[in-house]
């Protein structure tokens, strides 16, 4: 059995590469952590000894032991992000990727449109017209009446985010999130220097209750919401819900920024309507729809946008145009072109999403019966349990087989939660995900100390 050294040495190093004990930081002193602990000096002085000895933390004499990074390694929050090294099967990032006929053919297309831009300065704070209107024109489709003035395009709908949080909350606001919820959303707030009021959602979705409670007693300046296909549940969150959480937010005079990203990646169910649809008349006032080329299209565009009101538009467009004078005049071209062509592409988009989700599923139930998850209506990934909080050790473990992967504790509002889960994505080839869960068996089974995946849970539960 590994000493319990190894064990708190290793603790601390995930801590440190999942982003929850910051770099170059002050550890506790020997005494102080050996106290909090009820462990001996030793113990801790083999503990910081092999921080060292790996990379994780370095001494400066008489100032004490501070976080590193071993050569090479990079913190969880860009690794989501870096390329896939050698072999390594990318599971981190849940991004379909787009295929090349149909990019290829849409530059094909947008050439002599980018052509007849290039007498112009090419600067659109607002985002192209052509695209504002375009985007407007899909919510009215989908049930929401909007004009071109209440869109604003911006790079992904993590910088929606961004230029929202920057204007419309303050340092030490508090923001209302769901615990799980989007990793970069959470670090923009804690970078923002928010405070993250969380309301749990379980594989049975949100509690209106507690949601409800969280709004009245706490009165949040802002809250951010994932309420279409939610990541990482997968969970859809029911009409009578919707109403009831604008409800709520509207009597306290909190915003609403509603992240709308996956809402079109409906699997099972038809296609959601926008949640602003369902406020009140009149009620969509400090209501504001993220939404984003990535999930349904590809990344690589850096294509996304938000709707609110026309005035609140205006002053996010001032604030961009401080940091960003306005997105690439090609990508906006290109988002316009696969837009017009969406009720053509987003059904193959499914098509290929189905067939992920089932390969996945089958692969996990033969490699990894004793993994248990339920199976979402739409989106892109599935939330595992792994029935024991190991999940930040797979990841590193899966690493080394060749699999790039986050445990799900990444995805917590507080630190030390989720580790018993991990998010896979299914926006991969099939045969590529089938050999992703032989290499994660394969990793589990490369740890003598603890119990093998197997056992007799369930691996669907619907």
């Amino acid at each position: 059995m590994r000493p319990a050294y190894r064990h708190l040495a290793r603790a601390i190093s995930e801590l440190i590469l999942d982003g929850r004990i910051a770099l170059h930081v002050r550890l506790p002193a020997e005494r102080e952590l050996a106290a909090a602990l009820d462990t001996s000096r030793t113990t801790v002085t083999a503990v910081y000894d092999l921080l060292r000895e790996s990379g994780y933390a370095h001494s400066r004499q008489g100032a004490g032991t501070w976080t590193a990074l071993p050569a090479g390694r990079a913190p969880h929050g860009v690794r989501r992000f870096l390329a896939a090294e050698d072999t390594a099967i990318d599971l981190a990032r849940a991004a379909p990727g787009l295929p090349q006929q149909e990019l290829t053919d849409a530059l094909a297309r947008v050439a002599p449109q980018l052509a007849a831009h290039a007498h112009t300065p090419g600067y659109h704070p607002y985002g192209l017209p052509e695209l504002r209107a375009a985007v407007a024109e899909r919510y009215t489709r989908r049930g929401l009446a909007t004009v071109p003035e209440q869109i604003l395009v911006t790079s992904g709908a993590q910088h929606a985010l961004t230029l929202v949080l920057g204007l419309l909350s303050s340092p030490g606001d508090r923001i209302l999130v769901e615990n799980p919820s989007y990793p970069n959303a959470l670090e923009a707030m804690r970078r923002g220097r928010l405070r993250t009021l969380s309301v749990p959602v379980t594989e049975e979705g949100w509690d209106g209750d507690v949601v409800e409670s969280a709004f009245r007693q706490s009165v949040p300046q802002l809250a951010y919401l994932i309420p279409d296909f939610h990541n990482p549940t997968g969970c859809l969150m029911p009409p009578e819900e919707r109403a009831r959480v604008l409800h709520a937010a509207r009597r306290c005079g909190s915003w609403t920024v509603v992240d709308e990203t996956l809402a079109e990646l409906a699997l099972d169910v038809p296609a959601p309507a926008p949640f602003a649809s369902h406020a009140a008349p009149g009620g969509t006032g400090q209501l504001i729809t993220l939404g984003s080329m990535s999930k349904t299209h590809w990344a690589g565009l850096r294509i996304g946008w938000l709707r609110a009101p026309a005035r609140l538009v205006t002053e996010l467009a001032g604030q961009r145009v401080a940091t960003d004078m306005g997105g690439s005049v090609l990508d906006q071209l290109l988002a316009l072109d696969l837009l017009d062509r969406a009720d053509d592409l987003l059904p193959r988009r499914l098509e290929q999403l189905r067939a992920g989700r089932a390969a996945l599923t089958a692969a996990l139930a033969e490699h990894l019966p004793g993994w248990s998850w339920h199976l979402p209506p739409g989106g892109l990934s599935l939330w595992v349990d792994l029935g024991e909080p190991i999940g930040s050790a797979l990841a590193e473990r899966a690493l080394d087989h060749g699999v790039r992967i986050e445990s799900g504790s990444c995805f917590a509002t507080d630190p030390g939660v989720f580790e018993q889960r991990l998010r896979i994505p299914y926006t991969i080839p099939p045969d590529t995900l089938r050999e992703a869960v032989r290499r994660m068996a394969a990793a589990l089974a490369d740890d003598p100390v603890r119990t093998r995946g197997g056992g007799a849970r369930s691996h669907w539960v619907a």
